[in-house]
């Protein structure tokens, strides 16, 4: 089974509340080094924790990261952006853009810049962090982007997997961190998601769905699509 324990994990957007989660969970469960990265990178009370700037709008920035942080063996694509509006008709074309860069492309950029350096050691693993908007459409470009990811993901597991390295995707609802702040209803902790995470990546799962909305929202993908969306019939009128 994949393992944390003596891993040499990379978490993407670290700074932010399930980035730092990622981080000192991933040395909870032994972990020996974490790179923590971000564009403008924090001091950590840790010795174990490398410090390390990442853009992962950048190709160059994650050339860079890649050759920095030959010795890992976890990545975790956890870096997301939200655009400013949910409409995919209102929100600029600059907008839509800048949001598949941080949440689509960069994922898959990294992935592809890691890939020598996880197939060449034993248990290495991917991990990709989607959402329930990946399949299901309020979000707009982010919906869209993550639903990219989604599928992208699916296609890394399958090139993956003869290589040795264990693909996980992680969906889930509202967390309670500053990006999902302007959300009403129930969030869940982050502790409590990236918990849930590790315990499944160490289990061997490929695929977390993190709360009763995601999995709700999964099985009802194999309906019809007013019934996920509702909605719908009020335009039929």
């Amino acid at each position: 089974m994949p393992s944390l324990d003596g891993a040499v994990v990379l978490v993407t957007g670290a700074n932010g509340g399930i980035g730092t989660h990622l981080v000192h969970e991933a040395l909870a469960r032994g972990a020996a080094k974490v790179y923590a990265t971000a564009r403008s990178p924090r001091a950590w009370d840790d010795e174990r924790i490398v410090p390390l700037t990442l853009d992962v709008t950048d190709r160059a920035s994650i050339d860079a990261a890649a050759t920095a942080a030959a010795d890992v063996t976890v990545l975790v694509n956890n870096a997301g952006a939200t655009p400013p509006s949910a409409s995919l008709l209102d929100v600029t074309e600059a907008d839509i853009r800048a949001n598949m860069e941080t949440n689509f492309f960069g994922p898959v950029f990294l992935a592809r810049a890691f890939a020598p350096v996880l197939a060449a050691k034993q248990g290495s693993i991917l991990i990709d962090v989607h959402s329930v908007a990946s399949w299901y459409a309020f979000g707009g470009a982010y919906s869209a982007s993550k639903a990219a990811l989604w599928s992208a993901t699916n296609s890394l597991r399958i090139e993956f997997a003869p290589k040795g390295v264990h693909v996980t995707g992680v969906h889930m609802g509202y967390v309670d961190t500053d990006m999902a702040a302007h959300a009403d209803g129930p969030k869940m902790l982050p502790t409590h998601l990236v918990t849930t995470v590790y315990d499944a990546v160490e289990a061997g799962e490929y695929e977390v769905l993190a709360d009763e909305l995601t999995q709700g929202v999964k099985a009802a993908l194999s309906g019809p699509v007013e019934a996920l969306y509702p909605d719908l019939h009020s335009t039929n009128a």
